[in-house]
């Protein structure tokens, strides 16, 4: 009775919470928007700019007995599911249609006894992209890209997640490039401030209220998953300002969500 109890708030706590009518018209205008950019889309590209989804959902689990990397490779199995069997024409994001399926596989993992079945070859593809990651972090100067790995390596995006979930621990695809160290564009963000973010779906609520030109900022980062460089376009700002500005919204809402 008691599992079932706590099941039961999972999925409550999954659902989607309902934003203020100002702002589900605010998230409407967006929402065609973020539809036609999706099925626009190919595969790679979707599983590939959504990486910190896994993050956001492996976080949730972190302590709990399984080690990080492997709770990481289960949702990152979710997110491959989740990428094959999207379809745009059902009128949700991909980020609210995957975050239950990279849950699933996260959840799966513990019902099955926190193990993680690798097979040889993944092993073998884990360890190849070790060595593809270093020698295009002396090549490029910087950490490479999922795209640049599948390049480099001639695999899809959907196989080098897998391969980084096999073995080797996450890739950091944030970049600093200015001046002060605040954060360059990030397609893919996998630290904190996603982490006070980690549950996508729960905050709707405390979203809509936030001032306007904050909410579109954060509807865009977090709801269409655009990068800082493509939310400073469309406000009109600067990638630098898009990152000071998200900072501290971020920081509001935690205060809000979880206390000081």
């Amino acid at each position: 009775m008691e599992a079932i109890e706590k099941s039961a708030g999972t999925e409550r706590q999954e659902r989607e919470v309902q934003l203020p009518l100002e702002s589900q018209e605010a998230g409407a205008r967006l929402d065609g928007h973020c539809r036609e950019e999706y099925a626009s889309l190919s595969r790679e590209e979707m599983i590939s700019q959504n990486i910190g989804l896994v993050h956001s959902c492996a976080h949730k689990f972190k302590g709990r007995g399984i080690e990080y990397d492997d709770l990481f490779q289960a949702g990152c199995m979710g997110l491959i599911k989740a990428a094959d069997a999207f379809d745009t024409g059902r009128g949700v994001r991909f980020s609210t249609y995957a975050v239950p399926v990279i849950l699933g596989e996260i959840r799966r993992l513990f019902r099955d006894g926190g193990t993680v079945k690798v097979s040889r070859t993944l092993k073998e593809r884990s360890m190849k992209l070790t060595r593809a990651r270093e020698t295009l972090s002396i090549t490029l100067g910087r950490e490479p890209t999922i795209g640049e790995l599948a390049e480099y390596l001639d695999l899809d995006a959907g196989e080098v997640v897998e391969a980084m979930g096999a073995g080797t621990p996450p890739i950091s695809l944030t970049e600093t490039d200015d001046e002060n160290g605040d954060c360059g564009q990030i397609d893919l963000p996998t630290q904190s401030p996603e982490e006070l973010l980690s549950d996508i779906l729960s905050v709707r609520q405390v979203v809509g209220e936030l001032g306007a030109n904050d909410r579109k900022l954060i509807v865009m980062r977090y709801f269409c998953e655009k990068t800082q460089t493509q939310t400073a376009e469309a406000l009109g700002m600067t990638q630098v300002q898009v990152s000071r500005r998200e900072k501290k919204i971020l920081e509001l809402l935690r205060q809000q969500l979880l206390g000081p």
